[in-house]
């Protein structure tokens, strides 16, 4: 398959009152044509920034991208202009944002925000980008899409907005999709309903996906590659079925060890947790920064932060228990 994205020693920083906030301090990842990359790591550790960055949405200021670089069809999304980027936003990268009621704005009905895109970037009228909207809401599922279009975000609920943002999203057959904690405050149900609905649309529309998620049940249901995230830094990568069976990064063991398994209890010794807490990002210590929680810290993790270490095709670590 060929390489779709790549992301290359990506930093995103905040300048705050306090002090700098390394929000992505130095990512690198890859993600081909046709696959599903998940996102995944603990509120705070940088992943809707990271998917800000490569949508160039962060607020300037006080955030800016720093360095690095975020390669989509071998052109470096960086380097361009406002216009430019303006071009591809939307079109040929889309997003779904955490939160659809406070993404869509409530004084448009729906049918009007999925044209919106589709009169924007593909040029059509009005009556026609109307029509667009109710054949993307009858694509992902959505009832009676000609009586929807007219109902306004308030009118509907969490999961049919979701699918709102989803078609929205999907309207102008972008190469690449990101889904920010798309099944975030959804009902179980609804959360398999939407999970379904992006793998079916990912293969009939053929687009790649990066799913943001702090659930590991959403990435093995969806994805085919998962990077981990801890304060700002990929610390382990590689196919799904392999960090799943055999996970390197001590962090990456803690979070599989922390999910609950059927049958266990609350009593004492069932549920694991990872001890400490994580560092905060205006003082992130020197060396590892998983460090002060890890049960295999050594000397030298004081001294440096490792580099990405392919311990196996295709799988990376970030720990100096494998150099």
């Amino acid at each position: 398959m060929s390489t779709l994205l790549e992301v290359k020693n990506l930093c995103t920083y905040f300048e705050t009152a306090r002090g700098t906030v390394r929000a992505v301090d130095g990512v690198d990842f890859t993600l081909n044509e046709g696959d599903t990359l998940g996102v995944v790591g603990e509120s705070g550790c940088g992943k809707t920034v990271l998917a800000l960055s490569i949508m160039r949405l962060v607020p300037v200021p006080p955030g800016r991208i720093v360095s690095g670089s975020v390669s989509f069809e071998g052109t470096d999304l960086i380097q361009l202009s406002e216009d430019e980027m303006r071009k591809v936003r939307g079109k040929r990268i889309s997003m779904i944002f955490q939160e659809p009621m406070t993404s869509l704005n409530p004084v448009f009905r729906v049918g009007e925000q999925i044209a919106e895109a589709v009169e924007l970037h593909l040029g059509l009228s009005k009556k026609d980008a109307l029509e667009h909207a109710v054949g993307m809401l009858r694509l992902v599922g959505m009832p009676s899409p000609e009586e929807r279009i007219l109902d306004y975000p308030h009118q509907m609920s969490g999961g049919m907005r979701q699918r709102v943002m989803i078609a929205m999203a999907l309207s102008c057959n972008p190469r690449l999709m990101l889904a920010d904690e798309p099944t975030t405050a959804l009902d179980v149900t609804i959360q398999a309903q939407i999970l379904d609905l992006i793998n079916r649309l990912k293969g009939e529309v053929g687009t790649s996906v990066i799913l943001i998620t702090h659930d590991l049940g959403v990435i093995a249901e969806a994805a085919q590659f998962a990077a981990v995230m801890y304060a700002g830094k990929v610390v382990e990568y590689g196919p799904v079925t392999e960090l799943f069976s055999m996970p390197f990064h001590p962090y990456t063991v803690g979070l599989m060890n922390s999910i609950p398994k059927i049958g266990g209890g609350a009593k004492e010794g069932h549920l694991k947790t990872i001890a400490g807490v994580v560092p905060s990002l205006y003082e992130i210590p020197s060396g590892c920064s998983f460090r002060d929680r890890c049960p295999d810290v050594m000397n030298v993790c004081a001294e440096k932060m490792p580099e990405l270490l392919e311990k196996s095709p295709g799988h990376f670590v970030r720990c100096w228990k494998y150099v």
